[in-house]
């Protein structure tokens, strides 16, 4: 009987902004990377709204309130498949993709207005920009920072070989 203990996942940051149209490109690769690497791939969404963006920031506040309430991956995805709509109507299609998810409408409107995630969102923001992160996505794996803002291609191949590193030095 052996005392090991499975090794930690790799972690990968995406640094994401739910108004950017390439972050919703981004999540196709992301997909393709949890199929590959299942639980032995943590993916973390970092939140980090672009000013010229004006519905960013809320996005990300409403973002959280859906993790809190279960439904963080899925309302993400369905926020970064409507940027346009976003973009031309802000809060009130946060909260109807609330809504269609079946979460606490209530709730999101409350959380955007009493601003309760703010601090989450500043926390990943400052981080983001300490590391060096100046778009969106960026990813993060290993000690690896990755700009997807300009191009994506090969980015998917590339974290997949740091990830494939990382697992192997793990054992």
């Amino acid at each position: 009987m052996s005392d090991s203990t499975p090794a930690a996942p790799v972690v990968l940051d995406v640094w994401c902004e739910l108004q950017c149209p390439d972050c919703h490109q981004a999540l196709t690769d992301v997909h393709a990377l949890r199929a590959k690497y299942g639980d032995r791939l943590d993916v973390r969404l970092r939140h980090f709204p672009l000013e010229k963006h004006k519905h960013a920031y809320a996005a990300a506040q409403a973002a959280e309130e859906a993790a809190d309430q279960g439904k963080g991956w899925p309302y993400i995805e369905a926020v970064l498949a409507r940027t346009g709509d976003l973009a031309r109507t802000g809060e009130p299609l946060l909260v109807e993709v609330a809504r269609e998810l079946g979460l606490d409408t209530e709730e999101m409107d409350t959380a955007l207005i009493d601003g309760r995630h703010m601090l989450i969102v500043d926390a990943d923001q400052a981080e983001g920009k300490a590391i060096g992160v100046t778009g969106t996505p960026t990813y993060v794996i290993g000690d690896e920072r990755l700009d997807g803002g300009r191009s994506q291609d090969g980015l998917r191949e590339r974290i997949e070989e740091i990830a494939d590193r990382l697992l192997a030095e793990r054992g």
